[in-house]
C-alpha cells in the first residue's frame, strides 16, 4: 500500500510526506529533479512530470493512493485531467486533491475555474476522491514582509468582506490526515469535500491591526488598488499570473472568502487542537525578520 505525493518538493507537498512518514507510511515522491529532492529517510524518490505521460504511469505503478497537487501554470487543467485519468488506468481508487474554496463561485478567475472543472470530473466520473478547498495561505504574506516592516503598509487586497486565512501547515496535516484515512480504509470512500479554513475571518484593516500591535508601529491597509497589485506581481511573476492574481484580488474585494457552518469545529476536530492563528503567523514573521 503505497501513497504517491505529487508536488511534493513544494511547501505543503513536502510537509504531507514528512507527516506521513512520522505516521509509518509508505510514501513515493513525485518530482521532476531527483537529485534535488530532500526527503525523510525511506521515501521512494520517483521522476516524472504530469505532461510525460510514461513517467507518470511509471510512478502510478503499485500505487493505492494519490495525492494531486497541480501548480498555478497555463496547463494546469490539462496537467490535472491527465494525471487523473492515468491514475484512473492505473486503478488507484483513493485520491486527494487540492483545489480552492469557492471555485463555484470566483468563477472568472482562470485557476479557480481549472480547479472547479477538475472537481466535476472527479465527480462526474464517480472517483472516490475527498477534494480540500483551502482559503487563502497565510504564508502567502511572506511576499509582502518587507512592504509591512519597510514601508509600514499591508498591501494585499483583501478588503471589507474578510478571509478565513488558513496556515499552510494545517493544510498538510490534513491532508496527511486524510490520505492515511482513505489509504487505511477497507473499501475506497465516498466523494467528500472539506473546506479548509482558518479560526479568524479577517479584513485588510483587521490584519493592519494585527501587524500594528507585532510591530509595535502603526501599520496601514492600503491593499484595495488591484490595479497596481497586478503591477507590482508583474516584477517577479509572468504578466498571465499577475493577472490571474489580480482577478482573485477583486473577488476577495466582491465576495470574500468565508467559512462555512461548522468548517472550524470539524477541523478542529480533526487536528485534535486549535487551528493556527493569523497573530501566531505575524509574531513569527516578525521574530525571525
Amino acid at each position: 500500500m503505497t501513497i504517491l505525493v505529487t508536488g511534493a518538493t513544494g511547501n505543503v507537498g513536502s510537509q504531507i510526506v514528512e507527516h506521513l512518514v512520522k505516521r509509518g507510511a509508505d510514501v513515493r515522491a513525485l518530482v521532476r529533479d531527483p537529485s534535488k529532492a530532500v526527503f525523510p529517510a525511506g521515501v521512494n524518490v520517483v521522476q516524472g512530470d504530469f505532461l510525460d505521460i510514461d513517467s507518470l504511469r511509471n510512478a502510478m505503478s503499485g500505487v493505492s493512493t494519490l495525492f494531486l497537487l497541480n501548480a498555478v501554470v497555463p496547463d494546469e487543467f490539462t496537467q490535472a485531467l491527465v494525471a487523473l485519468n492515468v491514475a484512473r488506468s492505473a486503478g488507484i481508487e483513493r485520491i486527494v486533491y487540492l483545489s480552492v474554496i469557492h471555485p463555484d463561485v470566483y468563477v472568472n478567475v482562470p485557476h479557480f475555474a481549472g480547479k472547479f472543472s477538475v472537481e466535476r470530473m472527479i465527480e462526474r466520473m464517480g472517483m472516490h476522491a475527498t477534494i480540500l478547498r483551502p482559503a487563502y495561505f497565510i504564508q502567502n504574506d511572506l511576499m509582502i514582509k518587507d512592504v509591512i516592516t519597510g514601508y509600514g503598509v499591508y498591501s494585499m487586497p483583501v478588503g471589507t468582506k474578510g478571509l478565513a486565512m488558513i496556515d499552510v501547515r494545517d493544510i498538510a496535516e490534513i491532508a496527511a490526515l486524510e490520505l492515511l484515512r482513505r489509504e487505511r480504509a477497507a473499501q475506497p470512500l465516498p466523494l467528500n469535500r472539506i473546506n479548509l479554513v482558518g479560526s479568524d475571518t479577517l479584513t485588510g484593516t483587521d490584519i493592519a491591526a494585527i501587524w500594528s500591535e507585532v510591530l509595535a508601529r502603526p501599520i496601514g491597509y492600503g491593499g484595495d488598488d488591484t490595479e497596481g497589485f497586478e503591477q507590482n506581481l508583474k516584477q517577479f511573476m509572468p504578466a498571465w499570473m499577475a493577472y490571474d492574481m489580480r482577478l482573485m484580488g477583486e473577488r476577495f474585494l466582491t465576495d470574500g472568502m468565508l467559512p462555512e457552518a461548522g468548517d472550524v469545529e470539524r477541523l478542529t476536530a480533526l487536528l485534535g487542537r486549535p487551528l493556527r492563528r493569523y497573530r501566531d503567523f505575524a509574531t513569527e514573521t516578525a521574530a525571525a525578520a
